[in-house]
C-alpha cells in the first residue's frame, strides 16, 4: 500500500525553507528584494498569506492554488536561483512544512512569524522588519479557513 503524499489534501501550509548552510543571503537587501519579486512572480499558482525574510531562511503562509506545495517551492527556489545567477548552491534542500489545521493554528504560525524579526533582534517590532508581511510590500491574501 503507497503512503500518500504530504501533497494528498490541498490546504494552507506554513513553510520554512533555509539556505544553503545557512548563508546569509538575505541581509544583502537586493537579494532579499529579488526574494519578494520571485514569490510575486508566481502568485497566479498561490495565495500567499504572510511572509518573513530571514538573514538565512523564510518563513511563508501560503495556499497553493492550482499545483502542489512541492511545485509551489520548486517555482520559488528555483526562479530566485535562476535570477541570482549564482555558481553556488543557494538553498538547502527541501522544506519543511506544517499544514494548517484551523483557524487557532494560523493565528499561531502567523504571530510567530511576524515575531521571527524581533526575536532575532533585527527589529523593535514586526512593523519595523522590511521583509515581513507586518510591513508589507506585497499584495498579501486573505486566508480562508475550511
Amino acid at each position: 500500500m503507497a503512503i500518500p503524499s504530504r501533497t494528498a489534501k490541498p490546504g494552507t501550509y506554513f513553510i520554512t525553507t533555509a539556505t544553503h548552510n545557512r548563508r546569509r543571503l538575505f541581509q544583502v537587501e537586493s537579494n532579499a528584494e529579488l526574494l519578494l519579486e520571485t514569490i510575486d512572480h508566481y502568485r497566479a499558482s498561490y495565495l500567499l498569506h504572510a511572509y518573513v525574510v530571514m538573514p538565512d531562511h523564510v518563513h511563508l503562509l501560503i495556499t497553493p492554488t492550482d499545483i502542489t506545495i512541492e511545485r509551489t517551492m520548486q517555482l520559488i527556489k528555483g526562479g530566485f536561483s535562476h535570477g541570482m545567477s549564482s555558481k553556488l548552491p543557494v538553498w538547502q534542500r527541501g522544506f519543511t512544512d506544517h499544514r494548517i489545521r484551523d483557524v487557532d493554528d494560523y493565528v499561531i504560525r502567523l504571530n510567530y512569524l511576524h515575531q521571527n524579526p524581533v526575536e532575532a533582534r533585527l527589529s523593535d517590532t514586526p512593523e519595523t522588519y522590511p521583509f515581513s508581511s507586518a510591513n508589507p510590500k506585497l499584495r498579501l491574501d486573505e486566508y480562508l479557513s475550511g
